[in-house]
């Protein structure tokens, strides 16, 4: 459910469109493959830290081609300093090889067949398909259910409802506002210590007495 008026949320989709009106995703990548690996590393890791392991990777399975046939032991020792990285490696290999017989190797644009590849969920499908089709979708990660409970865009307990309630809120402009929404999470909303003194958003903010969302 969404805790604010309809005339904030106006403004504040307004204002989070001008400030971040060129927003693009932090993960580095030359093309879809790449792109699709980098978000699956990303899960409960950093972009930081993923994009200090993926030219490693990269070099050494530059497609799904080669990625389908990898050693899964090599993978791992690639990623190991990567969150959850024994599962990930599992993943990746899977994912490769789904799309190497399933899809002829290339990366699907469907959101239904992104979601049938190891290791994508239906954040990291709608992640996908913002980044490279602008498709007009709201992925839902820790900033963005962060900041928008913060600025009572939604009081869902979960991802799903959270990712509803801001479709709702918003409509349109929606792959924009995912990035805005991160990157405002990042580096101005974040969970210890939100930067309030810098915040463009404060006066629509519900909780700076307490921050207890997560």
């Amino acid at each position: 459910m969404v805790l604010t008026s309809n005339k904030n949320i106006k403004e504040i989709k307004e204002i989070l469109l001008q400030k971040y009106k060129d927003a693009k995703t932090e993960l580095n990548y030359k093309n879809e493959y790449e792109l699709l690996v980098s978000i699956i590393l990303s899960a409960q890791c950093t972009d930081k830290r993923v994009n200090i392991i993926t030219p490693e990777l990269f070099n050494k399975y530059p497609s799904t081609k080669e990625l389908s046939k990898a050693n899964l032991d090599d993978v791992k020792e690639i990623i190991k300093s990567c969150s959850f990285f024994n599962n990930k490696a599992k993943n990746l290999i899977k994912m490769a090889q789904d799309v190497e017989n399933k899809f002829d190797g290339k990366i699907p644009h469907q959101h239904k067949d992104l979601i049938s590849l190891a290791g994508v969920g239906n954040k990291t499908a709608n992640v996908f398909l913002i980044e490279i089709d602008d498709e007009n979708r709201m992925a839902v990660d820790t900033h963005v259910f962060r900041t928008s409970h913060r600025l009572g865009l939604s009081d869902a307990k979960n991802v799903e409802q959270t990712e509803k309630d801001l479709i709702e809120a918003f409509k349109t402009d929606l792959a924009v506002l995912h990035q805005a929404l991160v990157l405002f999470g990042r580096y101005i909303c974040t969970a210890k210590n939100p930067k309030c003194d810098e915040c463009f958003l404060v006066k629509y903010c519900k909780t700076k007495e307490s921050f207890k969302a997560k």
